[in-house]
C-alpha cells in the first residue's frame, strides 16, 4: 500500500475519486496527509471529513525554500511515498523538487506540451480562443522545470463550439480524477 500526502490549494475535487477508489478498496493507497497554504481551502475540510491529517502551512514571510522545509518535514513524519499535486498554486523549490525527484505528481488542465506554465481557467480561456478542437488533462512528473517532467498519463476530451471556460473546467475535472487513479497504479 503506497502512502500518499497532498498539496493543495483549492477544492480538491480530484481527491474525491482518490478517496472513493480506496473506500472502496479499489486502490491500494492511504492518504497521510493532506497540506494547504490557503487556510480556507475546501481540501483541508476534505481531508477532515475522511479522517486525514490536514495542516495549514502559510507561505506568506517565508523564503520558498522555508515554506518547501516544512511540507518536507511534515510529509516524512507522514512516511509519504508519493505526493500528490491537486490545485496546488505555487512553485516548488528546486531543492523540493530533487529531494522528492520522481515522487511528486502533479495535473496540469491542458495536453502538455500545450499551455505549459497556464493555470486553471486562463488555461480553457486559452483553448476556446485558439479555436482547439481537442484538450484534456495531464499528469506528469514534477521537475525543477515548470510543467516539462515526464508525462505519465494524458486524458483528452473534445471541446464542443458551446464550450466556454466554465465548462470546459467541468469537461477536464472529470479526466483528472481518473488520470491520477492511474497514474497512482503505476506506483503500486
Amino acid at each position: 500500500m503506497i502512502k500518499l500526502g497532498v498539496l493543495g490549494s483549492t477544492n480538491g475535487t480530484d481527491l474525491q475519486p482518490i478517496l472513493d477508489e480506496i473506500a472502496n478498496g479499489d486502490l491500494k493507497a492511504k492518504v497521510s496527509v493532506v497540506i494547504s497554504n490557503n487556510q480556507n481551502a475546501y481540501i483541508l475540510k476534505r481531508a477532515e471529513k475522511n479522517n486525514i491529517p490536514s495542516f495549514f502551512i502559510s507561505h506568506k514571510n517565508k523564503t520558498r525554500e522555508e515554506f518547501d522545509n516544512k511540507l518536507t518535514k511534515l510529509f516524512s513524519e507522514h512516511r509519504v511515498e508519493l505526493i500528490l499535486l491537486i490545485g496546488f498554486m505555487r512553485v516548488l523549490s528546486s531543492k523540493f523538487c530533487l529531494n522528492w525527484k520522481d515522487k511528486i505528481l502533479n495535473v496540469h488542465p491542458s495536453l502538455l506540451p500545450k499551455y505549459a506554465g497556464g493555470m486553471d481557467t486562463s488555461v480553457h480561456e486559452e483553448v476556446i480562443k485558439n479555436k482547439d478542437k481537442e484538450t484534456g488533462c495531464t499528469i506528469h512528473l514534477v521537475t525543477e522545470e515548470l510543467d516539462s517532467g515526464p508525462i505519465l498519463i494524458q486524458k483528452k476530451c473534445s471541446v464542443s463550439r458551446f464550450d466556454n471556460a466554465k465548462t470546459l473546467k467541468e469537461k477536464v475535472q472529470k479526466l483528472e480524477g481518473l488520470a491520477f487513479l492511474e497514474a497512482i497504479r503505476l506506483f503500486n
